[in-house]
């Protein structure tokens, strides 16, 4: 038999009792799994009130590779391993990483126009302490980067959307600190990303930009969401990763579906093809 406690004691062991945490403040009980509805609810109910104090009324999505880097970035990348080259004996691992380097070298183009949507996007329609078409990306590296990063070179806002992983993703550095979320749940990301949406720019990338680009395809096409202009930036990359046509030839798509999105290559088309979508819509915060 335990010894009796002192009145102190057992005041403390009262105070210290997990049973004695305020609901909301007990993290044992929030992360249990039949408390999953309330996580869920919660997620979709904090970045939708912060934007709503911050103002925001409309985004455009940029999608895009993580692994993609701005030229300098890559340019140094490359150098290094040519340099490294020069003195190694040959290595079929360092060619595959030496050619990946210069792969990225190419890929740096892609970096360079998203900054530069963003930034001109963001110039354009956050003046006057307007908050339309503001940026919104996964909040990641590589693309996601770039948007933001473009946003904060024309002194605007932008939102990052991060998602906890097993390999963790650090945000960017150049998200707006009030606009800069952390989810659990893809698929209440995924809502957020087009809740207050006017348009998507997809850059070339790898299973989460597919994922994320059909997704957006199939709600517009089953008009389970208003159209929005899709614009899928890269030509020569989106015809070769997916063959729409031989889609329509096997009748796995209708004809009509092919016109759901936009082909672009540079910041000037992609703004010209929102400009298109919106100028046709009665949108109030339309391109004009």
């Amino acid at each position: 038999m335990n010894p009796p406690l002192d009145e102190a004691a057992r005041l403390r062991a009262i105070l210290e009792s997990p049973t004695y945490r305020l609901a909301y403040e007990d993290m044992d009980l929030l992360t249990q799994e039949d408390l999953r509805p309330l996580r869920l609810q919660l997620e979709l109910l904090k970045p939708e009130r912060i934007l709503n104090e911050q103002g925001v009324r409309s985004t455009v999505v940029v999608f895009g590779s993580a692994r993609v880097r701005d030229t300098a970035t890559a340019r140094d990348r490359l150098a290094a391993l040519e340099r490294q080259q020069d003195v190694a004996t040959a290595d079929p691992a360092r060619e595959r990483e030496l050619a990946q380097a210069r792969r990225r070298v190419e890929q740096a183009r892609y970096y360079e126009e998203a900054r530069r949507f963003a930034q001109l996007i963001s110039a354009r329609f956050q003046q006057e302490k307007r908050c339309d078409f503001v940026v919104v990306t996964g909040g990641g590296p590589g693309i996601m980067e770039a948007a933001n990063r473009g946003a904060y070179d024309a002194g605007a806002r932008s939102i990052g959307l991060n998602i906890t992983l097993p390999h963790e993703q650090a945000p960017n550095a150049y998200i707006t600190p009030e606009l800069a979320f952390r989810f659990h749940y893809f698929a209440l990301r995924k809502m957020h990303f087009l809740i207050h949406a006017r348009g998507l720019v997809a850059f070339p990338g790898g299973y989460g930009t597919l994922d994320e680009l059909f997704e957006v395809l199939t709600l517009i096409q089953t008009h389970k969401m208003d159209p929005i202009p899709v614009v899928l930036v890269g030509r020569a990359f989106w015809r070769r990763a997916i063959d729409f046509d031989y889609l329509i030839d096997e009748g796995y798509i209708a004809p009509g579906d092919i016109n759901l999105f936009e082909y672009a290559d540079d910041a000037e088309e992609i703004l010209a093809a929102l400009e298109r979508f919106h100028s046709a819509s009665t949108d109030k915060t339309a391109p004009a």
